[in-house]
């Protein structure tokens, strides 16, 4: 290739080259994503109503929320009042029905769900109610509110068929209220931000009750479910029950978190 033809875009280069550079212009400032804005990761409940704040505190929200207050007290109450007269006709007295019933963890957990849901429903100003309206303590609450559903209906179910009056209360203990509380959560529960503490707190009730109730059995000689009653079984036999339970509780709460983590897709496509 001749010479001249190689030469000339060296030359067009070096004009251009003495040409002042064109100002590129900044990006406009977006101050919508300023920190100022942006809530602490530390408080949950802003957290959460900045992702889905149309949602937490509509009216639909709190009408799911009053239905699942409604249905719990009324199983508490209920069962309180056939656990109470079950043991008065056996002999015994009301502190007895008392101890009788706490000794339980479907009973125990329907009272936690509704003192969580009332709140939830009536958005009270009370230090308990402001406990019970945080995401990861309502998303503990139905975890252990699906655990209770899922374990009776595997492991208890066929041991007893309930009529009349007492189905209605064992269905709304074991399967309705567990169901209303997982499609509440699904819908109305901000996504939190997970941690390994905040996990390991969702295992100090069912580690604590199974502690207590076998402290409690072993004093007492009752023991309220047949898989952990050491009478029957013995402890080698209750403590691998209890562990693969344990482990059950364990993957279950996994799952939860994981659902959370994903941003909970199901709200995203709406």
């Amino acid at each position: 290739m001749p010479a001249r033809f190689m030469m000339e875009p060296i030359a067009g280069c070096r004009r251009n080259s003495t040409r002042p550079a064109a100002a590129v212009p900044s990006p406009p400032t977006d101050h919508t994503m300023s920190n100022d804005r942006i809530p602490s990761p530390e408080s949950l409940d802003s957290f959460g109503a900045h992702l889905f704040p149309a949602r937490r505190h509509s009216a639909a929200a709190r009408t799911v929320a009053g239905l699942i207050a409604v249905i719990s007290w009324f199983a508490f109450v209920a069962q309180t009042d056939i656990t109470i007269n079950r043991l008065l006709a056996r002999g015994g007295g009301i502190l007895d029905g008392l101890d009788r019933l706490t000794m339980y963890l479907t009973n125990l957990t329907i009272l936690m769900s509704a003192l969580c849901f009332t709140s939830l429903a009536l958005s009270l100003r009370s230090p308990m109610s402001r406990f019970f309206r945080q995401p990861t303590v309502i998303s503990a609450v139905v975890t252990y509110l699906a655990f209770v559903g899922i374990a009776y209906n595997l492991l208890l179910r066929h041991l007893w068929t309930p009529t009349g009056f007492r189905a209605l209360v064992n269905e709304s203990l074991h399967t309705v209220v567990p169901l209303l509380a997982i499609v509440y959560w699904i819908f109305f529960v901000p996504v939190f931000q997970a941690s390994l503490k905040k996990a390991l707190l969702w295992l100090v009730y069912p580690l604590g009750y199974l502690m207590v109730t076998l402290w409690r059995g072993a004093l007492s000689g009752f023991y309220p479910y047949p898989f952990i009653d050491v009478n029957a079984l013995g402890y080698p036999r209750v403590i691998l029950n209890a562990t693969l339970l344990f482990g059950a509780f364990v993957g279950l709460m996994a799952l939860f978190i994981a659902v959370n983590r994903s941003g909970k897709p199901v709200l995203q496509g709406k």
